[in-house]
């Protein structure tokens, strides 16, 4: 007996005890051969077993671990066992044997190829010489593959003649073609190229095949010498990124030499074409190449083969489809005549950057991948497994980076490659992709790619799709190295590649921007200085020359922000013109973006979500105090990224949550007072910046905005509250004395606070059972005045003035009292007037059981049994006169007063008032704080006519909306609708979306003369 024991070259037969029999030898051999990754061990042992009584020793210890780390070790080992029965005939088998155990490399290198491509396997079994060529010491002929497959057909390299025999040509080119696709495969399976380098290699492998081809054809076409004929590489053969077995995609080019009839070139030149186009495609003994498709020529397959320079010109310029353009991408020269060729370039090349400025051109590319996606899903079961057209697949890559290429190169030259990684490469480089996104991409592209590579390689086909068994995707895994669960992890990486694929293409695909960008003629895309100058006073600029300097600014050097930037402003600047003040706007978004530096998410935000630009532009053009906000905290700059739900004002009830969090955590912290207060002025600042943007956009109206400023007031002087006992409790050694409260009065507590509204307020506080009085007052006051002095430190936010004027006896009277000192004086003192203010009195900060019987106090004295007195009527309106006349500006003009005005704030709301003073303790509706909603109930309870409450709601809505306006337009109050400063007006009148300032100044006259005719007969009696 004997057994086959493992030596580094061979397996070799020696005695075996009487212990090992027959079956333990072959269970040894069967279970290495299965933990080497064999799935038919048995198979491959009875292979062995045969190798070994056969010509030759069978495969040695290396070499059956080569096999083993295979793709397919089955597979390997039958490819390997024909080649060594095909070189043994040949008398090469001694020195094959010889170079598997001696050359790592070339073991590596022939198994690996074995492993996966049964087609090259049949290749090898047919031409065994050929496995020379996988030696580590092969290297392919200097010359190239050119002067390789020209000298393979029989044609000399240095001139045109042509080949003698067509019919053995078209063979020896095939085995030609196929001995260097085998050298580029060995090297590839190794990892000794990668995708990029395999790919331009193939392509170069396939022009010189379309150059030999050529050769071919003149055989068959003897008057070939009367025109010039050029071959241009289209697709992935001109992109030099082709795949093992594609069609290559070509367009023809003709003219006729020296002095021939061009017709009659013509016509040569096309039997020409067509002749190329066979040698490559015709099947013979050793199969075909691949076919030549000429179908992006252009009328494609209904046009003429061949055209002449001329009519391609002619074509291009006056009838291409947006996809013809595409195509032209990746034209390149790769066969024939090199100088019609060079010549074809010079003249496509522009015409190619210009095509993104036609008409609807970037939605005609992206329904094009529609159509290609609905025609795809038909077909459920293979869009599923499609490796280039399906979601997530090749395409998604390519269309993303030919898109921004076409809209983007026209102005920057260094996005013009024709393969997809170098292109996704100078676009991440030029800011136009993000990094993250532009790695992602890239890593996808190459696995798909591979990938794709390796399902082709398997049997010289073309084809796209994922195999559906598990073998070939058990091949597939083993091939990229997936050892544990090559099929499992393989689906996964897959998968996960083509979600992260598809993800990106549709935010990068159907990026907005490249609309706006693709619109803009091609020297405004560039924004030369002179272009950009040129634009600035076409657009309305006031100042082109201050904008071009902050445009120089913005985009000078090479950096990946100033690239950016270049990219961003030529569209912005159109936006900016939309806005009323666009130099404003510019000079705004320069100093944003000064303030933000190389934040890195800013930039990439504004150009991967072009709503947030827009309205960026609109905002900073549109709103000094917006801009003096995003100055102070120019990270508020994300809120624009949000949705409309987002930039909607937040609830009260959640900004004093996390203002009092805010708040407590410094407290708790042992942080100073001061720097609690400024977190939480840093909070009011942001909130009021969402408040302002949703104004300016429309996505609020005249009640929202009040009750929003008034919950962010009231949620910064609640946590200020807060921060200030914890101070003054830690100054005493001791908790709080007594008990405190905040009324807030007038708008605030209307609810209809503006943007520069004052806090008016009423400090009340009550001791605690026990407490000495006198410390107690002392201790609510040195609250009090702490709350105040820590909201008016300077800090780069609107003060927020806490006024509390309106108090018994006004800045006579002390700055807080307690509960019973209010209730002596309203039961003593109050005059109608303090009943009115108490109107819109509401406790809304403070000790919850105070404010609550503070309100229980005060709803007597300002809702009284039975109403007013005729006296304390008369009184209301002598006091009303006598604002009218003495509270108003010297020299203004009355009428356009908002607050004082006829018609204005203070008209509509003491008609308001004084229907609550005298009706609210019989009308439950009428007991609120709020203008509006006192009307309403007055209707509702035929105190007021339903006409007259809308004219006055119209004209204090009216009146309210212009002086937020305002003070949105110029970053400071006012109560006067301007009308001598003509951008200020206009501006405000923008805002308020009128179309002419004398739109907005017709309707609030009109208004407000309507709300006085209602106010003298309401409120005044008159007839």
């Amino acid at each position: 007996m004997s057994e086959s024991r493992a030596t580094p070259d061979r397996i070799t037969v020696v005695p075996v005890t009487e212990s090992r029999t027959p079956e333990r030898r072959s269970s040894t051999l069967a279970g290495r051969l299965a933990r080497l990754g064999f799935t038919d061990a048995a198979r491959a042992e009875w292979l062995l077993r045969d190798a070994e009584r056969g010509a030759g020793p069978p495969p040695g210890t290396d070499l059956l671990d080569a096999l083993g780390g295979t793709a397919d070790p089955d597979l390997a080992l039958d490819g390997l066992l024909r080649l060594y029965a095909a070189a043994d005939e040949q008398g090469e088998g001694t020195e094959l044997r010889a170079a598997l155990a001696a050359e790592p490399g070339t073991r590596d290198r022939l198994t690996a190829v074995l492993g996966v491509s049964a087609a090259l396997g049949d290749h090898l079994a047919r031409h065994p010489g050929h496995w020379r060529v996988l030696r580590e010491s092969w290297a392919p002929p200097a010359a190239g593959p050119r002067d390789e497959l020209l000298a393979a057909v029989g044609a000399d390299p240095a001139d045109a003649e042509p080949v003698a025999r067509a019919d053995d040509a078209l063979v020896a080119l095939r085995v030609a073609y196929r001995r260097r696709l085998l050298a580029l495969a060995g090297r590839d399976l190794i990892g000794a190229a990668d995708v990029a380098a395999v790919a331009a290699e193939l392509a170069d492998l396939a022009a010189a095949a379309l150059e030999a081809g050529l050769a071919v054809a003149r055989a068959s076409v003897p008057e070939y010498g009367t025109c010039r004929l050029a071959v241009i590489g289209m697709g992935k053969c001109g992109a030099r990124e082709l795949n093992y077995v594609s069609d290559v995609d070509v367009v023809f080019v003709a003219e006729a030499r020296d002095e021939h009839d061009e017709d009659a070139a013509l016509r040569t030149a096309t039997r020409l074409a067509s002749a190329m186009m066979r040698a490559c495609s015709a099947s013979t003994e050793e199969g075909a190449l691949w076919e030549v498709d000429a179908a992006l020529r252009p009328e494609g397959k209904a046009g003429p083969l061949v055209r002449t320079l001329a009519s391609h010109r002619a074509y291009y310029e006056r009838w291409a489809k947006t996809w013809e353009f595409q195509a032209l991408l990746k034209a390149r020269p790769v066969a024939g005549d090199a100088e019609l060729g060079a010549r074809y370039l010079d003249m496509i090349t522009p015409v190619v950057w210009r095509a993104a400025e036609g008409e609807s051109f970037v939605e005609d590319v992206q329904a094009m991948r529609h159509r290609v996606e609905t025609e795809l899903n038909r077909r459920t079961a293979e869009a599923e497994r499609q490796l280039k057209l399906g979601p997530g697949g090749l395409r998604d890559v390519e269309f993303s980076v030919q898109l921004l290429q076409l809209v983007h190169g026209r102005a920057d030259e260094a996005l013009r490659a024709r393969a997809t990684l170098d292109a996704l490469a100078a676009l991440s480089q030029g800011g136009y992709v993000g990094r993250d996104d532009a790695a992602a991409l890239a890593s996808a592209y190459r696995f798909l790619r591979r990938v794709e590579h390796l399902v082709q390689l398997h049997r010289l086909r073309r084809t796209h799709l994922v195999p559906d068994d598990a073998d070939g995707l058990r091949r597939l895994g083993r091939a990229l190295g997936l050892r544990t669960d090559p099929v499992g992890e393989f689906t996964a990486l897959w998968r996960r590649h083509a979600r992260e694929v598809r993800r990106i293409h549709e935010k990068l695909f159907y990026r907005p921007l490249l609309r706006a960008v693709a619109r803009l003629p091609g020297e405004e895309a560039r924004l030369t200085p002179e272009a950009a100058r040129t634009r600035l006073e076409a657009l309305g600029y006031a100042d082109p020359a201050g904008a071009l300097r902050h445009i120089e600014a913005l985009t000078a050097g090479v950096s990946r922000r100033a690239a950016i930037q270049r990219t961003l402003l030529p569209v912005m600047l159109g936006w900016f013109a939309d806005a009323p003040d666009p130099d404003a706007g510019l000079l705004g978004f320069r100093q944003v973006s000064d303030a933000l530096g190389t934040t890195p998410w800013y930039l990439r935000l504004l150009r991967d979500e072009v709503t947030v630009a827009e309205r960026m532009a609109w905002v900073l053009g549109s709103s000094r105090y917006a801009t003096d906000l995003l100055l102070r905290a120019p990270e508020a700059v994300a809120l624009l990224g949000g949705d409309e739900d987002d930039l909607r004002p937040r609830p009260g009830p959640a900004l004093s949550a996390e203002a009092l969090a805010a708040a407590r955590r410094h407290a708790e912290g042992g942080r100073p007072a001061e720097e609690a207060v400024g977190v939480v002025r840093g909070l009011r600042r942001r909130e009021l910046f969402r408040v302002a943007v949703a104004d300016l956009l429309g996505l609020v109206d005249v009640r929202t905005v009040g009750d929003a400023l008034t919950g962010i007031a009231t949620a910064t002087i609640e946590a200020a509250l807060h921060t200030a006992v914890h101070k003054i409790e830690l100054e005493s050694r001791g908790p709080l004395p007594t008990r405190l409260a905040i009324v807030a009065m007038g708008r605030f507590g209307g609810h209809e606070l503006g943007y520069g509204s004052d806090a008016d307020v009423m400090f009340v506080h009550e001791p605690l059972p026990g407490a000495d009085e006198a410390a107690a007052g002392r201790a609510a006051h040195a609250v009090a005045e702490e709350l105040r002095r820590l909201l008016a430190l300077p800090a780069p936010d609107p003060p927020l003035v806490i006024d509390p004027n309106l108090r018994p006896e006004g800045r006579q009277g002390p700055l807080v009292r307690t509960l019973a000192s209010y209730a002596a004086y309203y039961a003593r003192w109050s005059e109608p007037w303090e009943a009115q203010a108490l109107l819109r009195a509401d406790p809304m900060i403070g000790d919850p059981e105070l404010r609550e019987r503070f309100r229980a106090l005060i709803d007597p004295v300002r809702w009284p049994e039975g109403g007013i007195s005729d006296d304390a009527v008369r009184q209301i309106r002598r006091l009303k006169a006598r604002m009218e006349s003495e509270r108003l500006p010297r020299g203004v003009e009355r009428r356009l007063h908002t607050k004082l005005g006829p018609g204005g704030l203070a008209d509509v709301e003491w008609v308001a008032q004084l229907l609550q003073l005298q009706h609210a303790h019989e009308v439950p509706g009428l007991r609120t704080t709020r203008t509006l909603d006192a009307l309403d109930a007055a209707v509702e309870a035929r105190l007021l006519d339903a006409g007259d409450a809308e004219v006055l709601a119209e004209s204090w809505c009216l009146a309210t909306r212009i002086r937020g306006a305002l003070m949105l337009v110029r970053g400071r109050a006012s109560d006067l609708l301007p009308t001598d400063h003509h951008k200020e007006r206009s501006a405000v009148t923008r805002v308020l979306g009128y179309p002419g300032t004398g739109d907005l100044l017709e309707d609030y006259r009109r208004c407000t003369r309507r709300a006085r005719a209602v106010v003298d007969r309401v409120f005044y009696g008159a007839d």
